[in-house]
């Protein structure tokens, strides 16, 4: 991304570049391309962009603001120019733009803007516009191949090794867009986090809380493929019938058993805990916890001695306290996974599981998130995007939100 120069770098005045000007239209493209209507700047070919970008930590409806810029049509050696077609809001993205995340992104103004500013944004596909590098060519998808791509904007300059090319026949952009964060996170503490023993096999029991999220209803279907049994928590809905929907939801993805948070809190939970574990001498070998607090104290102690508590979130912002007698007497393994610091350490290993997870949809034995989608055109009003990302961590929602592009 280092070769998205400034268009002050390129001999036009820095308040052109944060003009935004009306380009005329590119042609329509066929409907297989998940694309409609494309604008280009008249003189000289250079692209119209526009960037969601922040320069300042705060809440997003505060800090989050609407860049125009250009994109010069001659690329550098080895190159892409990317359109976007869809790109997740994901908590980490709201947590990062708060200024409370793991990782803290590098401020820039190699987009021109007025002071160093961030493009949020970690998950996303792109349509390849033009390319000048052999391995990746016009009409291709790509997603990124790292974390802190910065997917939030209707176009991209970026090197060609920064990309990953995926086969987009028998994909949504929807789907393609959102494999790399839920859908891995999910296949890689099911696969290499049990600690101290054998990885989970086929009969194996694995319990989580927040199974309604996007990696909680990921690892349900990727449980059920490779013969695991579930028991999934979830919060209570508004009335009985809405929280027995979506007890049935996750059941029909393949969950063994779905509990509420007040049921699995219940002293009642112990004996039908053991009752569902009673062929199994190991009990439940695997928690996937994504919330904190009690909840993940009950995660805990529904374990089976030597068990494994893999953390990954905190959606109550409370410490995970343990009792002493959980790791001496139950030889217990408390460990935390971080999806960015497996996908930036081996981007081999991410491709081969973003490969077999887009397999599984392909085949229908995978089913992507509800998405609540949020259309970005050219004249997508910046207030309209802030609410959708300010939104994301506030109560409940039907689906994940997604930026869709359109007339861009």
């Amino acid at each position: 991304m280092a070769s998205l120069r400034p268009l002050r770098a390129q001999g036009i005045t820095g308040s052109i570049a944060r003009t935004s000007i009306r380009p005329t239209r590119c042609a329509r493209l066929s409907p297989a391309s998940q694309t409609q209507v494309r604008w280009k700047s008249g003189p000289y070919g250079y692209v119209q962009a526009k960037t969601l970008v922040f320069s300042q930590y705060g809440e997003p409806k505060d800090v989050l603001k609407l860049h125009t810029h250009s994109i010069s049509p001659t690329l550098p050696s080895s190159h892409v120019l990317l359109r976007a077609l869809a790109a997740p809001i994901n908590p980490a993205d709201v947590n990062t733009i708060q200024g409370t995340y793991g990782a803290k992104p590098a401020f820039s103004s190699l987009l021109g803007t007025g002071e160093p500013s961030v493009v949020p944004g970690n998950e996303g596909v792109f349509e390849v516009v033009s390319s000048s590098a052999s391995a990746v060519a016009k009409g291709d998808w790509v997603i990124p191949k790292k974390t802190q791509f910065g997917t939030w904007r209707t176009h991209a300059l970026v090197p060609a090794d920064a990309v990953i090319r995926i086969e987009r026949e028998g994909l949504t952009a929807a789907q393609a867009g959102s494999v790399a964060v839920n859908p891995c996170s999910a296949y890689r503490m099911l696969r290499d986090h049990v600690v101290g023993g054998p990885p989970l096999r086929e009969g194996d029991w694995f319990l989580q809380n927040g199974a309604n999220s996007g990696v909680g209803r990921a690892a349900v279907q990727l449980g059920r493929l490779w013969g695991y049994r579930s028991i999934n928590v979830v919060r209570a809905r508004d009335t009985p019938e809405h929280t027995q929907a979506l007890k049935d939801e996750l059941h029909a993805l393949g969950a063994t058993h779905v509990v509420t948070e007040d049921e699995f809190h219940a002293r009642e939970f112990r004996e039908q805990l053991a009752a569902w574990t009673s062929g199994n001498p190991e009990g439940v070998r695997l928690g996937l916890n994504c919330v904190g607090g009690k909840s993940a104290q009950a995660v805990a102690k529904s374990l089976g001695v030597g068990g494994t508590m893999v953390t990954y979130g905190g959606m109550a912002r409370q410490p995970v306290a343990l009792p002493t007698g959980l790791l001496i007497f139950k030889d217990l393994r408390f460990v935390g996974f971080w999806l960015s610091r497996w996908a930036d350490r081996d981007p081999v290993s991410k491709e081969q599981t973003v490969s077999e997870i887009l397999g599984l949809i392909r085949e229908g034995k995978f089913r992507d998130v509800p998405v609540v989608e949020v259309p970005w055109t050219w004249d997508t009003e910046v207030a309209a995007l802030k609410d959708a990302v300010q939104g994301t961590l506030e109560g409940y929602r039907s689906g994940k939100g997604m930026f869709v592009f359109r007339d861009t």
